[in-house]
Formats: C-alpha cells, sequence, structure tokens
C-alpha cells in the first residue's frame, strides 16, 4: 500500500473517530490513544515538503479556535457537550501531527 494512502486513510479515520467519540461513549484513554497514533502516522506520512507550511498554519488555526470555542459550547443545551467532546478530540488527533511535521521542518532547515 502507498504511504501517502495510508497517511490519508489515517486522517480520514482519525477525523471519523474523533467525532463518533462526540456521540458515542467509549473508554476515554483508548481514543486519545487511538487519535495520538493516527495523528502521528498523518503527520509522518500523509504532510510532504511544500505541504508543510500549510498543514501547521491549518493546525495552529483549529487547535486555537478548538480551544477557545470548546469552552463556549458548555452553554450550549442538548450537543454543547458533544461539541466540546468533538472538538477536544480533533485537538488529540491534529497535535501529535503537528509536532512531527514542525520537527521535521526544523530538522530540516538546521540541516542545511
Amino acid at each position: 500500500m502507498n504511504t501517502k494512502k495510508l497517511g490519508g486513510y489515517a486522517f480520514v479515520a482519525g477525523v471519523i473517530l474523533a467525532v463518533l467519540t462526540g456521540f458515542i461513549s467509549l473508554d476515554p484513554t483508548l481514543v486519545a490513544e487511538a487519535l495520538v497514533v493516527l495523528g502521528v502516522i498523518v503527520g509522518l506520512l500523509n504532510v510532504s515538503g511544500k505541504e508543510t507550511n500549510a498543514f501547521l498554519m491549518s493546525t495552529v488555526a483549529l487547535v486555537i479556535v478548538s480551544y477557545f470555542a470548546g469552552s463556549g459550547f458548555s452553554i450550549v443545551p442538548v450537543i454543547g457537550h458533544q461539541m466540546q467532546t468533538i472538538l477536544f478530540n480533533v485537538m488529540t488527533f491534529v497535535a501529535p501531527g503537528a509536532i512531527i511535521v514542525a520537527l521535521k521542518q526544523i530538522y530540516g532547515i538546521a540541516k542545511d
């Protein structure tokens, strides 16, 4: 299997898992571990050199918005808790990928 394809599948699986576990109660530790592993896979396999800056900027924006918007959803009746969980899961998923991509970028800069 093509590594780019595996990274794409990992991304789709991470997003689906992040959203579904907002509505389905599963063990939060197992969900977090799965999201971190999927995020690392995406960071290692799915982001190439020219995509790095766009990926990192998108990730930073997503993490900031998720963090601040997530706290605001606590006052929304009916789905507020689910939205908080989904946004927390999204942050848990994208942060490891961002760390990997940022480290690869820093290494590329430092070695030159």
